[in-house]
């Protein structure tokens, strides 16, 4: 079944969304903090301090493309990580001009460390930028060297509530794509393998009991053929999950073959102006052809079933009748064992693609499943997708 470009996780792009800010804020208020100094001290105090904050820059930057290259917190960019502290430490100490930067030195190292590492990283980089402020209050403001370690602090307890979060969605986003994929290979294996073994199963035991009448002959070659398909599509579902004349070949015909493996005298006609549909689609309606003609085989004992497929401006309508014995929708047992997955996986299918589904039957009346679904996007044009 054709598939959508991996897209990255949300916890991944709020990752990048906050690294590019960190970023571009170490970047301004380093050349913010550069140009204060500069035009407060003398070309003698500048010389050193300016050598030491470029070196501040480059580790950083050096540490910046490490990090996007391993963001699993590899050992490769710790020693420049560390590096990059003890550098900042002495600068911030020097020159408290460049102490707005810290924030971005945290939120680095809390990249670069697990655990205790991080925090004593994360600590030294609130240490030192007290310790520079308290020196250039003259060490008489005790709020220059409390507000650092306060949010220091602060900023530790914000970050540690945002990985937690993240790894709860991350665990959440797995839990929920492992179900919805078992979902999906539920569908599968019902319209396809389930679906061809019951139908299979009904051949050879009408042929059992006629035998050796040439009708259970028949039953039996007929079961044979269904078997062989069935196989096959078994295969198919093993490799890449998908279905044969699904991605080529014109439509009505791959849902004629859909259906003639369980009822052979059923016809699809055509409605509108056939054009191409999206892929996801085109599996969508061969499934719910697939398991309504299954069911015609297995409960409806019907005598004459059809196909409409109908084209819409912004849609497409699929129609499989059948004149059968009929049944109550609302009697409808829940799936089990024994079966009852049918009419679930049809409606589940067709409104994850925002359509509808619905049941039109009673008891002797024969039924009618209708399937709705939109077509939101024009799909490109394509022969093989008629």
């Amino acid at each position: 079944m054709p598939t959508a470009p991996p897209q990255p996780p949300p916890s991944s792009r709020f990752d990048g969304r906050i690294d590019a800010v960190v970023h571009a804020g170490f970047a301004v208020l380093m050349v913010a903090s550069g140009v204060r100094y500069v035009m407060r001290h003398s070309p003698a105090d500048n010389l050193w301090t300016v050598a030491l904050a470029a070196a501040v820059c480059a580790l950083y930057v050096l540490t910046a493309l490490l990090a996007h290259q391993q963001p699993a917190r590899g050992r490769h960019w710790i020693p420049w990580m560390i590096a990059l502290v003890a550098a900042w430490a002495a600068l911030v100490i020097l020159a408290p001009s460049f102490a707005w930067c810290s924030f971005a030195i945290f939120f680095l190292t809390r990249r670069a460390f697990r655990g205790w590492a991080g925090y004593a990283a994360s600590g030294v980089t609130a240490a030192a930028t007290a310790v520079g402020l308290f020196r250039m209050s003259g060490w008489t403001d005790v709020a220059m060297l409390l507000g650092p370690l306060a949010a220091g602090a602060l900023l530790t307890l914000f970050y540690d509530k945002i990985e937690r979060d993240q790894e709860r969605l991350a665990a959440t986003e797995r839990e929920a794509g492992i179900a919805t994929e078992r979902e999906r290979v539920s569908r599968e294996i019902h319209d396809t393998v389930t679906q061809g073994l019951a139908s299979s199963l009904l051949l050879l035991e009408a042929a059992q009991r006629s035998w050796p009448d040439h009708s259970a002959q028949r039953d039996v070659a007929k079961a044979s053929s269904l078997l062989r398909r069935n196989l096959a599509d078994t295969r198919s579902l093993v490799h890449e999950l998908s279905a044969p004349g699904l991605e080529s070949g014109p439509l009505p015909e791959a849902l004629q073959h859909a259906a003639h493996q369980y009822v052979d005298a059923i016809q699809v006609q055509v409605t509108g102006d056939p054009r191409p549909l999206p892929p996801e689609v085109r599996h969508a309606l061969l499934r719910v052809t697939q398991s309504a003609a299954a069911n015609i085989k297995l409960h409806a004992h019907a005598d004459h079933a059809s196909v409409t497929l109908g084209y819409l401006p912004e849609a497409v309508t699929l129609d499989v009748y059948d004149d059968g014995r009929g049944f109550d929708p609302g009697a409808v047992p829940s799936p089990s064992e024994t079966g009852g997955y049918g009419l679930r996986a049809m409606r589940q299918r067709v409104e994850q693609l925002g359509g509808e589904l619905s049941v039109e039957s009673s008891p002797g009346e024969g039924t009618i499943i209708a399937a709705q679904l939109p077509l939101s996007q024009p799909a490109q044009s394509s022969k093989e997708g008629l």
